[in-house]
């Protein structure tokens, strides 16, 4: 048989959580109603698709700027320096496909053999498969959970080794629907300062966010746009995540070295979907507003459901598409549960412990990829199962 790299073969296994599991289902004929992907609901906003025809139409199909289109670069510039307060030119951003790519050019460019990076747990799966590819070793450091998940300096200065080489943030958070405040940012920019490392700041959710809560970017803190990566996409806010679009902002230093990686991978990105993305950045906020507002709808719905059912506490989410309610009063492991639920009552929801250790006791319920009468058919679902246990 042929021989796989060790990157393939001595790396952890990339696991796709319930997704595989509720796919091997489909045949069956069942009902499910799938909480556990965090895709959006709604469809691309027309204005979008619109921009994205016509450019296609005038022969918009050849290669293009390595880093994207310079106009679209312009706009996202504008953008990150008015929404964001970063100090960032059109040749700072390098437009990609999507953060998925952005993180894995990240990592690529700047972990070597050995080298650490600290994941906040419960933590994103896909950046420690990301991280041990590139050759490094991914070091664990948990959040308060007594606190909500706050960052705790304590927690992740213990965590870091003169082989440290970066601090990996998700903000908002995926999966406890957190919203960083400008402290807690602090406290991370503050330990990266001091022991010279890079931030990886993971910023998808940006706009999703509910009660008030203030998106602040680590990269806009003092002495920190130099060693932040930042990465954003246009899939949650604007409904594109098939369109596979999304972003890094990073200082002039560091744009040759991570354009090596993505250019090296797939050249530049689509060249006609970048005016769709254009319009996206430049259009009408109404679109963006309007999808927000219906998964603010969505999640009062499922918080309240949620803590109405035995065993079940759930924080409100300040920010994402995520619930993560505790589930730990009904004597279930994660997994155990989200199994259940799967067999006995056709929802698809993920187990906490995907997301780590301190995620166990957790699920996470997706309320932004389903229309909210499949939502309030779930939760009944759900209350069924938890009285019943």
């Amino acid at each position: 048989m042929v021989r796989l790299a060790r990157r393939i073969t001595q790396t952890s296994k990339k696991s796709f959580g319930m997704y595989a599991k509720a796919a091997a289902m489909a045949g069956e004929g069942r009902d499910l109603i799938h909480l556990e992907l965090g895709r959006p609901f709604h469809d691309t906003p027309d204005h979008i698709k619109e921009a994205t025809i016509a450019a296609l139409r005038r022969g918009e199909v050849h290669y293009s700027d390595l880093q994207g289109l310079p106009q679209l670069r312009e706009a996202l510039a504008a953008k990150l320096r008015d929404y964001n307060g970063m100090d960032v030119t059109a040749g700072e951003i390098i437009v990609t496909n999507g953060l998925t790519q952005a993180s894995f050019a990240a990592f690529m460019a700047l972990i070597d053999d050995g080298d650490e990076a600290i994941l906040l747990e419960p933590y994103y799966p896909q950046h420690l498969g990301k991280i041990e590819m590139a050759g490094g070793k991914a070091v664990i450091a948990p959040l308060d959970k007594e606190s909500g998940f706050q960052i705790r300096k304590d927690l992740i200065e213990a965590r870091i080794t003169p082989a440290t080489r970066m601090i990996v943030l998700v903000n908002p958070v995926n999966p406890t629907g957190r919203v960083y405040s400008r402290d807690e940012l602090q406290i991370v920019a503050d330990l990266a300062i001091k022991h010279d490392l890079v931030v990886l700041s993971d910023e998808v959710y940006e706009h999703i966010l509910f009660d008030g809560a203030e998106h602040v970017s680590i990269a806009s803190l003092p002495g920190m746009k130099e060693r932040t990566v930042s990465m954003y996409a246009f899939t949650k806010a604007y409904a594109m995540d098939g369109w596979r679009l999304g972003y890094i902002a990073a200082d002039a230093s560091l744009i040759p070295g991570l354009l090596k990686v993505t250019a090296t991978e797939v050249t530049h990105v689509n060249t006609f979907i970048q005016h769709g993305a254009l319009a996206a950045v430049t259009g009408p906020a109404s679109a963006l507003e309007y999808m927000v507002n219906d998964d603010l709808k969505k999640r009062d719905l499922v918080v309240s459901r949620l803590n109405q059912m035995p065993g079940v506490t759930c924080a409100r989410p300040e920010g994402t598409i995520y619930a993560f309610p505790d589930i730990s009063g009904t004597g279930l492991k994660s997994q155990e549960a989200a199994d259940l639920i799967l067999e006995k009552t056709g929802v698809v929801v993920e187990a906490g412990s995907f997301y780590g250790n301190l995620g166990e006791g957790h699920l996470r319920v997706c309320f932004g990829s389903e229309s909210i009468e499949r939502i309030d058919e779930a939760m009944t679902r759900l209350s069924s199962f938890f009285n019943q246990l």
